[in-house]
């Protein structure tokens, strides 16, 4: 027999040359069905982190800060009754689903004597969250003065917001908790936490004390506040979120910033440690606010380095309403814009383009679409083209821009 033996066919390598000769590991992102070579076995998911050029798209933080925390529908009808409280971030979400007239409890004039009204953004630890739940549903009280305002006036066991607090909580069909520190003051002889730091009349060296809470403490605040909701109202959803608003100061004996990394990352880990216990129970979940912030957005952050931009608040809204809530009476806001103006009011255009879309000229983009490269890496400038494209599609469909989640007139802070 004459005839050559046939070629082998050859394997795909795992191992590329990049364009300066240098060789690295081919990355490919896999799950149990995808048929795609794999270069190793990575169990049933690999999800990788997105570069520059993937975080300018439109689906951006859907594909890659959302994935495994949407609902399989949105669970928010225009009847359904919600009540949001915890860290101001909490107050953002209240005031823009009020505004587009869902039915948040806390918003009605009768709930403002409960203290989850009257100063719910202050409730920034578990601890006291967890409090407002026993004190209402279980009529537990604690032993001293462990609830002030934002005035240093103190707040008791008045039985007429205790009344109020139970009614707002048993009426409540989604339950929206937003936590902001791990960082506590507490009552040394009772172990007791207070909402905030002492008023400066009241504190008391020998007794008054500050410490970080643990993730074991918080993730026991966690489940007892899912457990009671699961008791007195076993038909709600709880939604779990992160502020991504950092700590204005720290009582450490080191820096705000390393102190903030602390306290968020204390509380994140118990977060997902309880909602993954949970999860599988269909009525608790988690929201993002803080990843979408933190990791999404180059610039995100008002001078105070503390309070996001409205725009970029008003985009986070947008997304949450998209993903949580029914439409209503009136159109979604377009997340096209929506997240169009907050990468602008980031920082994460070209400076041009960023005025195009903020001044909304829609000329003035088309002419940068037909100029030169946007960016000189050929991905970015191919995902600002693809951005600007759907801008002005949006615009042309006669989109209008997100409502801001400040509402007319009212203070930034």
């Amino acid at each position: 027999m004459t005839g050559k033996t046939a070629a082998k066919p050859r394997k795909p390598s795992s191992i590329v040359k990049n364009r300066a000769g240098t060789k690295s590991l081919l990355f490919q992102p896999t799950t149990k069905a995808s048929p795609e070579f794999r270069t190793w076995f990575r169990g049933e998911h690999t999800n990788y982190n997105p570069t520059v050029a993937r975080m300018t798209g439109t689906d951006a933080a859907s594909r890659f800060v959302l994935q495994g925390w949407v609902p399989e529908r949105p669970m928010i009808r225009p009847d359904t009754q919600i009540t949001a409280f915890g860290s101001c971030f909490a107050a953002n979400i209240s005031n823009w689903l009020s505004r587009r007239n869902y039915r948040v409890l806390n918003k009605d004039e009768a709930a403002k004597s409960a203290y989850v009204v009257a100063c719910g953004e202050g409730m920034v630890n578990s601890f006291v969250i967890r409090q407002q739940f026993e004190w209402a549903w279980e009529n537990r009280t604690f032993e001293g003065a462990l609830w002030h305002g934002y005035k240093a006036e103190e707040y008791g066991y008045d039985p007429a917001v205790q009344a109020e607090t139970k009614r707002i909580f048993d009426e409540t069909d989604f339950f929206i908790l937003t936590f902001g520190l791990s960082e506590v003051w507490y009552d040394q002889p009772t172990g007791n936490v207070f909402w905030r730091s002492i008023p400066k009349d009241s504190y008391d060296p020998a007794r008054h004390k500050f410490r970080v809470s643990t993730v074991e403490e918080n993730k026991d605040n966690l489940r007892a506040i899912y457990a009671l909701i699961r008791k007195h109202r076993p038909d709600a959803h709880v939604l779990f979120t992160l502020s991504p608003i950092p700590l204005v100061a720290t009582f450490r004996d080191n820096s705000c910033l390393t102190s903030n990394a602390v306290s968020k990352a204390v509380l994140r880990v118990a977060i997902d440690e309880v909602v993954r216990e949970f999860r599988e129970d269909g009525h608790l979940g988690y929201w993002p606010s803080y990843e979408l912030v933190t990791d999404v957005f180059h610039n995100p952050f008002k001078p105070d380095r503390r309070h996001p931009k409205n725009r970029v608040l008003d985009y986070i809204m947008t997304l949450f309403e998209h993903v949580w809530c029914e439409e209503g009476a009136s159109p979604r806001p377009s997340l096209v814009l929506a997240w169009a103006v907050a990468s602008a009011e980031a920082g994460m255009l070209p400076p041009v383009m960023e005025r195009a879309i903020l001044q909304r000229r829609p000329r003035r983009l088309r002419a940068l679409l037909e100029g030169g490269a946007l960016d000189p890496d050929p991905e970015i400038d191919k995902a600002l083209r693809g951005l600007a494209a759907e801008v002005l599609e949006a615009w042309a469909a006669g989109a209008d821009m997100p409502p801001s989640i400040l509402g007319a007139g009212a203070d930034e802070d």
